[in-house]
């Protein structure tokens, strides 16, 4: 099974900016589409940004402009650049992948990175 590991989550200021990055790992023959998630506490998980192995990527309304989901094919790795956060962008931060090992095709998760906004 592909594992995902995320990491780039802290504390920042509002306006300032982080990048998280995902690294997948294990036997990974082919990927289709990856994407960031986002969990608010209270609220349920949505779609942040997603990108397609062909390089097309859809975000979310609220962080157009703000964020850029790039990837990295050679090292299996996404990324995710946040600018001019805000503190509604707090949230648990989780990458998808939609990937093939040795049994096929299979979505997988990362465990999450946390990302704070305040002051």
């Amino acid at each position: 099974q592909v594992q995902l590991v995320e990491s780039g989550g802290g504390l920042v200021q509002p306006g300032g900016s982080l990048r998280l990055s995902c690294a997948a790992s294990g036997s990974v023959f082919g990927i289709a589409s990856m994407a960031w998630y986002r969990q608010a506490p209270g609220k349920q998980r949505e779609l942040v940004a997603a990108m397609s192995i062909g390089g097309s990527t859809n975000y979310a309304d609220s962080v157009k402009g703000r964020f850029t989901i790039s990837g990295d094919n050679a090292k299996s790795t996404l990324y995710l650049q946040m600018n001019s956060l805000k503190p509604e962008d707090t949230a648990v931060y989780y990458c998808y992948f939609y990937a093939r090992d040795g049994s096929g095709w299979s979505p997988s998760w990362g465990q999450g990175t946390q990302v704070t906004v305040s002051s």
